[in-house]
């Protein structure tokens, strides 16, 4: 009479387990699959996500990252993306896309209308699948800094990475690779990166042409230089550790590494 009970006891111990493994899969994979049911972000998945997968294994990355980084370069008119899968590791560099077009100039958004791309440490805080851009990942300015130094009524807002390769203060870039960075984002979230980090650069600090050309831009602005400094300590941390800073803001507004 025993021998029934311990059967069933075993079963529903198994059936549990199996239900749990079900629950954490989904849960991993509930993102991209909210994502899917999008027609426009589904055809970028059928599209891309091979294409992706056979350019991961070219350079020995795994498939799909559970983190990324992200940093873009105004005056170099690039956008990197960075992967890894674990906290302990470095991040590796998987592909820098061109920044396609403009709007305003070195030094940070302060205002509405001013047609300037923010400069700054921010996170991904929107994915929109329906964008007049074909597909946008929403950054989020104004940050803790901008909030104390932009104007205080109309600081401005909805900067995104997009595609259309058309801008009034945004990063553009092309439809296919949105579509990359779209799905690269998606998976990372899925995995549970909920603040996907986007930094903005004004220039990349190492390369000579692009320090003189700030240098003779901000050369009359003290304050201006200042805020590029700190920037740049950021920029430096990151080359030197390629591990994503601790960045505070300060009563000023100016960012502090930790």
């Amino acid at each position: 009479m025993g021998y029934p009970i311990q059967m069933n006891k075993r079963s529903t111990l198994l059936m549990g387990l199996f239900v749990l493994a079900g629950m954490i899969s989904h849960a991993q994979n509930s993102f991209v699959d909210y994502q899917k049911s999008f027609g426009r972000v589904s055809d970028a998945f059928k599209r891309k996500e091979d294409t992706l997968k056979r350019q991961f294994a070219a350079k020995k990355l795994t498939w799909p990252a559970k983190y990324i980084y992200i940093r873009s370069f105004k005056y170099d008119s690039e956008l990197e993306v960075w992967v890894r899968n674990s906290l302990s590791e470095e991040f590796q560099l998987f592909k820098t896309y061109k920044v396609c077009a403009l709007a305003g100039s070195l030094g940070p958004k302060r205002m509405e209308g001013d047609f300037q791309v923010p400069e700054g440490v921010y996170h991904i805080n929107e994915f929109n699948h329906n964008s007049a851009f074909h597909l946008s990942l929403g950054i989020s300015y104004p940050n803790a800094s901008d909030r104390i130094l932009s104007d205080s009524i109309q600081p401005g807002g909805d900067i995104y990475i997009h595609g259309s390769c058309v801008t009034t203060g945004c990063i553009p870039i092309t439809n296919p690779q949105i579509e990359e960075v779209y799905i690269l984002a998606s998976h990372a979230r899925s995995a549970g990166q909920d603040f996907i980090p986007v930094h903005i650069f004004p220039i990349r600090f190492n390369v000579m042409r692009s320090k003189y050309y700030l240098e003779r831009q901000i050369q009359n602005d003290p304050e201006l230089q200042r805020f590029e400094a700190r920037l740049k300590q950021v920029y430096d941390y990151f080359e030197t550790t390629k591990q994503i800073p601790v960045v505070g803001v300060d009563a000023k507004g100016d960012y502090v590494l930790y």
